[in-house]
């Protein structure tokens, strides 16, 4: 599509952009500044929380929008690769014309939303609460605008209309139905929230449509509820300050490839393991586990790794498909390692310590790399190492000392949140601080052409995370003022065994959630009404969340519907058959750990 709408779309596209990066470099400038005046100048910002938070629900808005524009909002695919090139125009003609249903209609509500907002004054800044909240109906008007540009983009494929007419049918005959909806009571829940997130999901719109349109739904056809409430409950889903880690930390992880540091740390693991037999898998298993307690992003964690270590491991003959299952499976081992994302959402969703969270993650990601060594050294007990020269000392010394700035970040975060130079929130700006000196004095290597893109790219991937946040936590708050969450306590506390069958029964759940509703979302949604049944029964909130957060990482990296592992197979540049068959073995093992970590309580707490 040419002409003036294109003209339009993409100059609002370049300033929507600009205004998103202009928000990143604001937000973590602020923070890095916190930091400063309380720890080294003795003089808090009183207000710069609150600042903050205006910034960062704009930051969320705009980034969404940006992710509109890209078709970037994660979505579940499966099905839909399954079905064949012929339906993927009808397809992706269903995700973006859900996306833009639902912008239109929470549209007028947010603007009613703002329009509250206006009377009510901030306590530090004293200025009207219409600066932040505005930031909901320009972001859901921006969305609206893109999606309805990428729709119009497909019209002259004929199966768009058809995605069309089926979403205004199926729209009008909810809306017909609405009377005798309101006679069924609870079993709207397995209507709304069953019956059509499920069907949504499987039909690859995205998860965070799926959960806000069923939630709209829900409220406006079977409650008296009005749907401004559904505004209110996705602005204080994404608003919660802790979130604020997660941008910051997304792009602290682009940092680390752009600037080297992530080679840096496999050069030097290579030369310490690359002679024994699978030693180049060890240093796959090992590098993820550091890279992961750096960037806080799985995607960014396989991008650094993959492409230095796989070209050399295909050469000595290892199997491509073996290298993305390993690849994947130790996407999902490293899930609990700080400052992982799922960690800071969950600390944030269930109100479990973030520190807390931070130190009980490690040990029990390293007992399920212990599990993906086991099978590491059984597959390759035969390989033929005669062409390989073991790397002389002195040599892995020098890589050793290149790689020591890199290898000690993930130590000074860990430092900063424990001593209390920082709080989990802010301890992401120290690394990126920590990563600028070290790409601009040590490694010689920081492009500075480079950072606006990946300022834009940071802020479109943590709007499609956050706005998951968001319409998932109305969702969960629509089925808490339903009753279910005192239904399901009921239950869980009802079954035999006590908190032994409620740990099993929370690790099968959050492992098929994993594989269909991706981690965050599935965190934010179960979170809040399992964490509560976890304390009752006893259960230690960090230990919970170790088994709840390996479980769902299990179901996102196995296929064949997480999308944990088509993310890996599409790093790696592999055809996601070849790996299916070995990623089982591995699998096997993460699932063996998985049962250590949740029967031993000790691993996720022995060190709090």
């Amino acid at each position: 599509m040419g002409g003036p709408w294109r003209w339009f779309e993409d100059a609002l596209y370049k300033t929507t952009g600009f205004v998103a990066a202009a928000l990143l470099t604001a937000v973590i400038a602020l923070l890095f500044a916190g930091v400063l005046a309380r720890y080294v100048f003795h003089t808090p910002l009183i207000w710069s929380d609150e600042l903050s938070s205006i910034l960062f629900l704009w930051l969320s808005m705009t980034g969404a929008a940006l992710a509109t524009y890209r078709v970037a909002h994660m979505r579940m695919t499966a099905v839909a690769t399954h079905m064949g090139a012929q339906w993927q125009g009808f397809f992706t003609a269903l995700s973006i014309g859900a996306m833009l249903l639902f912008f239109c209609l929470i549209l007028y509500p947010a603007y009613l939303f703002a329009e509250e907002e206006m009377y009510v004054t901030t306590s530090a800044l004293q200025i009207s609460n219409v600066w932040r909240a505005a930031a909901l109906p320009v972001g859901f008007a921006l969305m609206a605008i893109f999606s309805l540009g990428r729709l119009l983009d497909l019209r002259r494929d004929p199966k768009t209309y058809l995605a069309v007419g089926l979403l205004i049918a199926v729209s009008a005959l909810l809306w017909f139905f609405g009377p005798q909806l309101k006679t069924l009571g609870n079993y709207n829940l397995l209507v709304f929230f069953v019956l059509i997130v499920g069907v949504c999901v499987f039909a690859s719109v995205p998860i965070a449509m799926a959960f806000a349109l069923a939630t709209f739904g829900y409220l406006a056809l079977t409650t008296r509820m009005p749907v401004m409430v559904l505004v209110g409950r996705i602005d204080e889903g994404m608003s919660h300050l802790m979130l604020l880690a997660i941008p910051a930390f997304v792009f602290l992880g682009v940092l680390l490839e752009m600037t080297g540091m992530a080679r840096a740390m496999v050069q030097f693991l290579a030369s310490l393991l690359g002679h024994v037999r699978g030693g180049l898998s060890y240093v796959l298993v090992g590098a993820m586990y550091l890279v992961s307690g750096i960037s806080g992003s799985k995607a960014a964690d396989m991008a650094a790794i993959a492409p230095a270590l796989f070209p050399e491991m295909v050469k000595r003959g290892s199997k491509k498909g073996d290298l993305v299952a390993l690849l994947s499976a130790t996407g999902a081992q490293t899930e609990t390692i700080p400052p992982s994302i799922v960690l800071i959402t969950v600390g944030s969703v269930a109100s479990v310590s973030i520190s807390a969270l931070f130190i009980g993650g490690l040990l029990p990601a390293f007992v399920l790399g212990l599990g993906l060594c086991a099978v590491i050294a059984y597959r390759y007990r035969n390989e033929d190492l005669s062409s390989v020269v073991r790397t002389p000392w002195r040599k892995v010394g020098k890589y050793f000392m290149i790689a020591l700035p890199a290898l000690a970040l993930p130590f000074v975060i860990r430092a900063a949140v424990v001593e209390g130079v920082a709080t989990a929130t802010e301890v992401s700006t120290i690394g990126i601080v920590y990563a600028i000196f070290a790409g601009l004095v040590i490694y010689r290597q920081f492009d500075w052409r480079k950072i606006y893109p990946m300022l834009i790219d940071t802020a479109a991937l943590s709007g499609a995370i956050l706005i998951i946040i968001g319409a998932a936590s109305g969702m969960a708050w629509a089925l808490t003022q339903s009753g279910f969450s005192r239904d399901l306590a009921q239950f869980m506390q009802s079954l035999p065994g006590g908190a032994n069958t409620f740990l099993i029964v929370s690790i099968i759940a959050f492992i098929i959630l994993g594989s269909l509703l991706e981690g965050i979302p599935a965190i934010v949604l179960f979170g809040p009404l399992m964490f509560p049944i976890a304390r009752a029964m006893g259960i230690h909130d960090v230990h919970y969340a170790m088994v709840v957060i390996l479980s769902m990482g299990l179901g996102l990296f196995a296929p064949p519907f997480g999308v944990g592992y088509y993310t890996a197979c599409a790093i790696a540049r592999v055809d996601p058959d070849e790996g299916m068959r070995p990623i089982w073995g591995y699998m096997l093992a993460l699932l063996i750990g998985l049962i250590i970590v949740a029967a031993v309580p000790w691993i996720s707490i022995g060190f709090l």
